[in-house]
């Protein structure tokens, strides 16, 4: 039956797996997709959450040898941090740093580290002989792609949601391919969070700068 080949190809890549690295799995991306929500609704909470799911998520790729996605959630573990100091800081009582668009210095670092990534990276899976299949190419851009996004996110900019959508569309056949079927869930269920996360991230914008 259609039915059971469906199942088959999400859920048979299970079957080696420890119950315990299933289990995480679901924690890492329960507590993703509800880090992103709370991104969408700008919300500080967005960091704690994530870091756990990152966290989680730096054990599961090394496990599996993932390295490139490895590499992505380790950036956001250490970038969450980051983004938690960098949103909760205050002068005078006052949250200063508000949602915002980037300017053309914050493009040039954008440019910096999507062309620095694409290089580690490469040369990473270079050094451990990855370079096997079109998927390792593919890993290589959305690494790119979701370091600028993390870093966007991390200063609280619109365009970080943008990132965000490409990269999460380009990773649903991504992970689906090397079998990690709740991971494509989550990409999916991401990719929604992201379009409705910019356009909220828009209207604070114009709420507090009206144009």
């Amino acid at each position: 039956m259609i039915t059971d080949q469906i199942f088959d190809y999400f859920f048979k890549p299970y079957e080696g797996y420890y119950v315990f690295d299933i289990f995480l799995e679901f924690i890492a991306v329960f507590l993703g997709i509800l880090s992103v929500i709370f991104a969408k609704m700008n919300k500080i909470a967005v960091y704690p959450t994530g870091l756990i799911s990152t966290g989680i998520f730096v054990y599961l790729l090394f496990h599996f040898k993932l390295l490139g996605d490895m590499i992505i959630n380790a950036y956001f573990f250490f970038m969450s941090i980051y983004g938690w100091f960098y949103w909760s800081y205050k002068r005078e009582g006052q949250i200063i740093n508000k949602v915002s668009y980037s300017s053309n210095k914050d493009y040039v670092v954008v440019a910096l580290i999507f062309l620095i990534s694409l290089i580690l990276i490469s040369i990473i899976y270079k050094l451990f002989n990855v370079f096997n299949s079109w998927s390792a190419y593919i890993d290589t851009l959305t690494t790119g792609i979701f370091f600028v996004a993390m870093w966007l996110m991390a200063r609280r900019k619109v365009e970080s949601w943008i990132f965000w959508i490409i990269g999460d569309i380009i990773s649903i056949p991504l992970y689906l391919y090397k079998g990690l079927a709740i991971t494509t869930i989550q990409y999916f269920i991401f990719t929604i969070i992201a379009v409705m996360g910019y356009k909220s991230w828009v209207k604070i914008y114009k709420e507090r700068i009206p144009v």
